[in-house]
């Protein structure tokens, strides 16, 4: 399958909290794991996109962005979720991922959200999903990228 790509709009948190919601109904009707890459500046939504993916995944707790605690995971009926976000590394290759166990989280249904990844670019799992955050006249504009079949799929079922 070729490369898909998609480009989505959210003028306000509250769309950009539907989009989440949108990808957790597409993630429902996606079989195996899945790596989404999320990048973008710093107040771009991408916490906000995941907030609204799990809470569609019908997570009641709180959810907060890791960027003090790295990773947050999550164990929901459909599956399970862990939010990375590594803004707060310094360089841009960590000799330690591996100790982050990502990898052995990539089974069965498990979703991977990784914000800031070219902060351990070459360290992390491949992306299905890469998303491109950018601000648009108060807005965000996100641009989607899927290098492979399941997140071609994942891509296609987002817009329907």
């Amino acid at each position: 399958m070729a490369e898909s790509s998609l480009e989505l709009t959210a003028p306000d948190e509250a769309a950009m909290l539907s989009l989440g919601a949108r990808l957790a109904h597409a993630i429902e009707r996606t079989t195996g794991p899945l790596v989404i890459y999320l990048s973008g500046e710093l107040g771009a939504g991408k916490t906000t996109l995941v907030r609204g993916c799990l809470r569609a995944l019908g997570e009641r707790g709180t959810i907060r962005s890791p960027t003090f605690t790295l990773l947050e995971t999550y164990s929901l009926a459909s599956r399970g979720v862990t939010h990375l976000d590594l803004y707060r590394l310094d360089a841009p290759h960590i000799d330690n991922i591996e100790d982050l166990g990502l990898r052995d989280l990539l089974t069965g249904d498990h979703v991977l959200f990784v914000e800031w990844p070219e902060r351990a670019a070459g360290e992390l799992p491949s992306p299905d999903v890469r998303v491109q955050f950018a601000f648009d006249n108060g807005g965000r504009q996100l641009a989607c990228v899927a290098p492979t079949d399941r997140g071609a799929s994942l891509v296609q079922l987002w817009v329907r």
